[in-house]
């Protein structure tokens, strides 16, 4: 009898011709399986020569032309499912590779074709990966997502099937009644909405089946909570007394404080940055960084340009790490060969200790607003605006992948400035012509 090819209704034969590859999937009869099934695997011809994978999908010869039928169902249909998943896989690396090689193929699809239908699994062995790739912050977030996701259902098993959208808005009123804002349940999320985008990748979840709404606009489908708006951004003067402020020379006090400026001053750069940095990052005037947290996943994007100013340079002169060697961290704050959990923790200590810093400065300086680190990236970035620099430059400079992530950034801060210009509508005992002088000073 002749052998039953299956092709992939989008295979592109004319560019798998152009790399000189064929694909094909088939029944293995030659080597049955003790329940009398056979595995249905990939026959891929390279240069006359064929090398064969496996789908991991059984099935007997009736089933395996049913399957190839038009209408196949209950468990055949599923079963065809996944397998035109790891197909359309199987396709997509082929595609993607400059000159096809076997062991490139077998390297991109291995990986590619590991499936875990149970959640938790999925979730411990992507928190495996990332420990193995030092990502310690995300590691900790997947871990908190996991435990939090364990307590509300009580089991030890959750199938990607389980997960809807009414498993979704029950799972947000169940941390909601726990007293967790709207923050920490859409970061556990994002946690969840990520493996559930890996599950399908993989086969086992299908697209139809995604419960999260992709553009809100999908009413049947779960949307994210919308995090507490909690930015805070202080005004260029409010900056000016922190940088004229005098700390004790050279006591730690004038040395977070420089942490806190130099941040503000380089784009909003953020801690485990600026304890990245290195010498050879400056080129003449500049300083070029990618960002830690984007450079895994956007090796392609722009570096970020920092103008060094006499400011920014007469920071680095005073705490810069001495001598000045190209593969030096410009500020003694990591160590050469720390382990991802040490140096995770050094950030934070850093982090820590400036949030101490400057905000017993801003007491004593009558700033009543609770400044933290974080508050340099946000005025970066207010004060540019307020300044009428356009979003496209201030974007560009925060390293932001798109020109919504900044307006939706940028919105944050715009009550202060809404609610000092709703304060002329009741100036009524203030003489006119001062008003509008008031409103052209703050120039809006």
């Amino acid at each position: 009898m002749k052998t039953l090819f299956l092709f992939h209704p989008e295979q592109d034969f004319d560019a798998l011709k152009s790399k000189g590859v064929s694909i094909v999937a088939f029944l293995d009869e030659v080597r049955p399986r003790k329940d009398g099934t056979f595995t249905v695997r990939f026959r891929i011809i390279y240069n006359r020569c064929p090398k064969y994978f496996s789908t991991k999908i059984n099935l007997n010869k009736k089933d395996w032309i049913k399957l190839n039928g038009e209408r196949p169902s209950g468990d055949i249909k599923s079963k065809k499912i996944i397998l035109f998943e790891l197909y359309r896989k199987a396709l997509k690396v082929i595609y993607e590779l400059d000159e096809f090689s076997f062991d490139e193929f077998s390297s991109r699809f291995a990986r590619n074709e590991s499936k875990i239908a149970n959640v938790f699994d999925m979730y411990r062995q992507y928190i495996k990966d990332l420990d193995k790739e030092g990502r310690v912050g995300s590691k900790v977030v997947y871990e908190y997502s996991l435990k939090s996701m364990e307590l509300f259902t009580g089991k030890s098993k959750l199938s990607f099937v389980d997960v809807t959208p009414k498993f979704l808005s029950k799972y947000e009123s169940y941390m909601t009644s726990k007293g967790k804002s709207p923050t920490t349940i859409a970061m556990y999320l994002r946690c969840l909405r990520y493996l559930c985008n890996k599950a399908i990748a993989d086969g086992v979840m299908n697209q139809r089946d995604y419960p999260f709404t992709k553009d809100g606009k999908d009413k049947i489908k779960y949307q994210l909570p919308e995090p507490r708006n909690n930015k805070i951004a202080l005004g260029i003067h409010e900056i000016g007394e922190i940088f004229n402020y005098k700390p004790p020379e050279g006591s730690s006090e004038h040395y977070f404080r420089d942490l806190w400026l130099f941040s503000y001053l380089c784009n909003g750069i953020n801690m485990k940055d600026i304890c990245l940095l290195k010498y050879k990052d400056i080129h003449s005037d500049h300083i070029y960084f990618r960002r830690a947290k984007t450079e895994r996943t956007d090796r392609k994007s722009r570096p970020i340009d920092v103008i060094i100013t006499d400011e920014v340079k007469h920071i680095i002169d005073w705490w810069g790490n001495r001598p000045v060697l190209a593969e030096s961290y410009i500020f003694p704050i990591l160590k050469k060969r720390m382990s991802p959990g040490k140096e995770q923790a050094t950030i934070k200590q850093a982090i820590k200790q400036t949030n101490k810093y400057i905000k017993r400065i801003a007491n004593n300086i009558g700033i009543e607003e609770n400044v933290h680190f974080q508050v340099a990236r946000h005025s970066y970035a207010t004060v540019l605006k307020r300044s009428g620099v356009s979003v496209e430059f201030i974007s560009e400079n925060l390293g932001h992948k798109n020109l919504s992530t900044t307006n939706h950034y940028l919105a944050s801060f715009e009550d202060d400035q809404k609610k000092e210009i709703a304060k002329h509508l009741t100036a009524f005992n203030t003489n006119s012509d001062d008003s509008s002088k008031k409103i052209e000073k703050k120039n809006y």
